[in-house]
């Protein structure tokens, strides 16, 4: 066993750990109140300039020139609605805030259960709010998404604040709308570099209050902590792993045996239908046809928690992905199908949203996973690294345009595949690629609207 006090378990080297049957546990909810109750404190303490005048005080200088801001009444803009997003509503609420979120992940009926506003369109939430704070993990979608525009969509005299994750908030951005006196005053408790250099830029201002990554230190955030880690530690040596364990298939040795590739289908599944999905998922419809050889039921639960991984900061499991999916309002049916796909098993994923329907099917070709199927286009392709869905006009020349932007970049493809033109004179094509490409390169391609229809980057 190696059981981790907190959330974070990127200090443990989880495939070593599940290669030699090491349970790992991590006690994940434990620091949400803490972290929660600090964002809150960064905020009025940036509000109402008390490092400025700590500071000042102390070098013997009393200043009472300075005018802070309240926030009773004001707008506050949470960026990631989960766990410690909802908590610091709550708290906000209790002060008198008016809150909206942007959460793409999140359904309108559990903001409404949290007296919310949900927001479809990140710039559009910043152009109304006073004060912002984010509660995302950190994730390629995530890095950078608090960037200089985003800044500049925010009214003049906002508050910004970052317990989260460094990195989200762009740091040097920051700097200079702060420098421009666009934004008031931020609070940080997150770097990207921890600690910080002494010459960043950050650290010389008196209207940004800073502490050091401290969310989940409180006396009591650390007795909950060592509680739960514990017990869970006990009860999973004891055979339960039903709490806290985060490599742990919690499936029998013979389901994993027999559907191994095909829970594996499942997760690839599960993230590649959460990148394409648009809109906010409430529906998860999993379809199986064919002849598994055990119940494939398990194989649903393999699609939540890959649907799950790319927008949570704690890795799902097999024991929690379904209860976490139903806490973010999605619900997961399975249905069987009345007649054969084609293959000998075939696992269809339907994911209904405010937005409308996307549509992923995959099987298991030999020994290995395959798509079969993206948005009604038939396609085969391997599951793996970064992919490029692109749907184009029916004319010559458009994969190989599409190659050149590529090439030119950088950007090695290592596989394609196209499918047949539809009846609305639409085709597909997939390329799997070597490296990601950056935002400036699908700019780019999206760009090439006389061929390109719509254009995607799935990562695995």
């Amino acid at each position: 066993m190696v059981g981790r006090g907190g959330v974070g378990v990127d200090n443990i080297d989880l495939d070593a750990a599940s290669r030699r049957g090491i349970l790992v546990v991590n006690a994940p909810e434990a620091n949400n109140v803490s972290a929660a109750e600090l964002a809150i404190a960064l905020l009025l303490a940036a509000a109402r300039g008390v490092a400025r005048s700590d500071a000042r005080l102390r070098r013997g200088v009393w200043d009472r020139a300075f005018l802070g801001r309240e926030v009773d009444g004001a707008a506050l803009g949470i960026v990631g609605l989960g766990r410690i997003g909802s908590l610091v509503a709550r708290r906000a609420q209790g002060l008198g805030m008016r809150v909206a979120a942007y959460d793409p992940y999140i359904t309108a009926r559990r903001a409404e259960e949290l007296g919310v506003r949900l927001v479809d369109e990140l710039h559009a939430m910043l152009a109304e709010v006073a004060f912002l704070t984010v509660h995302t993990p950190l994730t390629d979608e995530t890095t950078g998404l608090i960037d200089a525009a985003a800044l500049a969509a925010l009214p003049a005299g906002a508050v910004v604040v970052n317990a989260a994750r460094g990195g989200i908030v762009d740091e040097a951005a920051l700097a200079a709308a702060l420098a421009a006196g666009h934004v008031f005053a931020a609070g940080l408790d997150v770097f990207v570099e921890e600690p910080p250099p002494p010459d960043h830029p950050l650290l010389g201002r008196d209207d940004v209050v800073v502490t050091a990554h401290l969310g989940a230190n409180t006396e009591e955030a650390q007795r909950r902590v060592g509680s739960d880690i514990v017990e869970r530690t006990v009860r999973a040596l004891r055979g339960d792993v039903a709490l806290g364990v985060v490599n742990a298939p919690a499936l029998a040795p013979e389901v994993v045996a027999k559907l191994g590739r095909h829970l594996e289908l499942g997760e690839a599944l599960g993230k590649v239908i959460a990148q394409l999905a648009q809109g906010r998922v409430h529906e998860l419809v999993i379809e199986f046809a064919g002849d598994f050889p055990l119940d494939p039921d398990p194989i649903a639960v393999a699609v939540a928690k890959g649907f799950l991984e790319p927008v949570l900061s704690d890795p799902p499991t097999y024991v929690n992905a379904l209860a976490l999916a139903k806490q973010r309002d999605v619900r997961v049916s399975r249905v069987v199908a009345a007649r054969p796909r084609g293959y000998v098993t075939h696992v269809r994923v339907t994911a209904r949203s405010d937005a409308g329907s996307s549509v992923v099917a995959g099987t298991v070709l030999g020994d290995h996973p395959r798509i079969v199927e993206i948005e009604g286009f038939p396609i085969e392709i391997r599951p793996e690294g970064t992919m490029l869905i692109c749907t184009n006009y029916d004319r010559p020349g458009a994969v190989g345009r599409v190659g050149t932007v590529l090439g030119d970049a950088g950007v090695n493809i290592s596989g394609m595949q196209l499918s047949r033109v539809g009846e609305d004179g639409l085709a597909m094509f997939a390329l799997t690629l070597d490296q990601v490409p950056g935002e400036a390169v699908l700019g780019v391609l999206r760009g090439m609207s006389d061929v390109i229809h719509t254009l995607r980057a799935v990562r695995l």
